[in-house]
């Protein structure tokens, strides 16, 4: 997948000015408190600020817009949703993806027009609030009880060679009865990950899921694999699209291949897309996972959107996904760039108790999780030729990237405590 350095007319699409986010929610008279603290905690200024009008007819002009960008027609009042406004208000929009999140959203607006508005949320986010089991000893001795138990039957039945491997090297009798074991007890009992959306993949069919990326070390992804693994309706894999050095690295390789990642290029893609698998890609790529704590829940650039068209390629569906709490794992306070290059790394992170605590510097913060599957974005409209249209592909690129950013904001606007939610 290659990158896109900079947006359509030398415009930076990466970053939020805080000054617009804020003026977005303010817009129609309604405003959100806390989505607004929150944009203008984790949304920097980009330099210059355009004026809004300047801005939007730059962005809009020469624009093909994909069908879920498109306004919805309200006829010139807000619809409402179930007979109340979508933030519980008439005559107010809120955003598609989040007002269903467990704390009454307050009245808001969209962060941004381009996000079409649904007839219905079918998003709820009532999930209790659960401490780490792990901090006790009988949480720490269940959970090596039941990874030990899980190998010892992998073992004995991995004597009888009845297995199967497919062409990617995934393993499902290795992932469902070592793997998936072991992180499950620190999905459940260490981040206590909280899912929503997830009616929103398909039951059946290809699609390619695209996430935010972060934590220092990219624990959003197996993370993530577990989590559709655990809640879809018809116990579905997600196939991982990982980056070369996942597969150079000696002994993660072969362990990545077997629980059904395989590298991140094209023609792997294509390949499971047709085969109708649910596929995942974190186009950040190593800017998202290893940026620093003070630009956490900033999306990273995107690339030059070439998820995208793989997804074009395949009439795949393009499901956008918010993860909250990966960011908190390893806050990283700084960056040995020189040592780095030296190791042969992207970076070289220094957390609170990485590098001054050895081998205890690698153990995770307790942060609560919270993945969010949005809805849909459709590519089955477009034509063959879409998919080599840069105009087409920049435009889907910005809008998934987006979305993604504006779900995020919302999702920490109702956001408890980092650690004991």
């Amino acid at each position: 997948m290659v990158e896109r350095q900079r947006g359509r007319g030398g415009v930076d699409q990466n970053q939020f000015s805080s000054d617009a986010g804020v003026r977005s929610l303010a817009g129609g008279g309604a405003t959100d408190a806390r989505t607004a603290k929150v944009i203008q905690l984790y949304a920097s200024p980009s330099g210059s600020v355009e004026a809004p009008g300047n801005r939007r007819a730059t962005r809009d002009q020469g624009r093909g817009r994909h069908p879920s960008q498109q306004p919805a027609a309200t006829g010139g009042a807000a619809k409402s949703v179930g007979g109340q406004g979508k933030s519980g208000t008439s005559g107010q929009l809120g955003h598609p993806n989040t007002d269903g999140f467990g704390r009454p959203p307050a009245p808001v607006t969209p962060i941004s027009d381009d996000i079409r508005l649904s007839e219905s949320l079918g998003v709820e986010h009532l999930g209790p609030n659960r401490s780490s089991p792990l901090f006790s000893l009988s949480g720490i001795r269940g959970a090596v009880a039941d990874s030990l138990t899980a190998t010892a039957g992998f073992i004995r039945e991995r004597m009888t060679g009845e297995y199967e491997v497919d062409e990617f090297g995934f393993d499902p009798h290795f992932t469902e009865s070592v793997f998936f074991p072991a992180v499950r007890q620190i999905y459940d009992k260490w981040f206590r990950v909280e899912v929503t959306g997830i009616e929103n993949l398909p039951l059946e069919g290809g699609a390619l899921l695209v996430a935010n990326h972060a934590g220092t070390i990219p624990v959003d992804a197996m993370i993530t694999s577990l989590a559709v693994r655990d809640n879809h309706p018809t116990k579905r894999y997600l196939r991982l699209l990982a980056a070369d050095m996942a597969f150079d690295t000696p002994g993660v390789g072969e362990v990545a291949r077997r629980v059904g990642a395989t590298l991140a290029c094209t023609n792997d893609a294509d390949r499971l897309l047709r085969a109708g698998e649910l596929t995942a890609v974190w186009p950040e790529g190593y800017k998202g996972v290893g940026k620093l704590y003070k630009d956490r829940y900033k999306l990273q650039r995107f690339g030059r959107g070439g998820f995208v068209t793989t997804a074009l390629r395949n009439a795949a569906p393009i499901i956008p996904v918010s993860i909250v709490g990966s960011e908190e794992i390893y806050p990283m306070l700084a960056d040995l760039k020189p040592l780095a290059k030296i190791l042969g790394l992207p970076y070289f992170p220094i957390t609170p108790l990485f590098p001054w605590f050895g081998p205890l510097g690698l153990l995770p913060l307790p942060s609560k999780w919270h993945i969010h599957f949005g809805r849909p974005i459709e590519t089955g409209s477009y034509d063959e030729a879409s998919a080599d249209d840069p105009m087409v592909v920049f435009d889907l690129t910005d809008h998934v990237r987006e979305e993604i950013q504006q779900t995020l904001f919302r999702m920490l606007s109702r956001r408890g405590s980092v650690y004991l939610g």
